[in-house]
């Protein structure tokens, strides 16, 4: 089971405290009639699913039920840091800007 530091809360809890709200940093697009059925489709279904690191969204279902982001490498599940919505990471892959 992962261990989940909330950055609102300041506690580390069980993972079953938590929800995965899939991949972080997704900006909707500024203007949704004037994209093509595609490119709205690609919006909706298509994210990333590498291999290594990962930003993820994480909603806290038993805490201050708030959204925050976490980055963790999907092939150790180990979590190396969560922070807050609107934050920028400070673990990043290689070539990520």
């Amino acid at each position: 089971m992962l261990q989940i530091h909330c950055p609102y809360c300041q506690e580390t809890r069980e993972e079953d405290e938590f929800h995965y709200a899939g991949e972080a940093h997704i900006v909707r697009p500024e203007n949704p009639e004037a994209l093509s059925d595609e490119e709205w489709g690609d919006y909706l279904f298509f994210r990333k699913n590498p291999r290594g690191l990962h930003h993820e969204r994480w909603y806290h279902t038993a805490g201050c039920r708030r959204f925050f982001n976490v980055t963790r490498n999907t092939v150790t599940y180990q979590i190396l840091e969560s922070y807050k919505m609107g934050d920028k990471p400070q673990v990043t892959a290689e070539g990520e800007q």
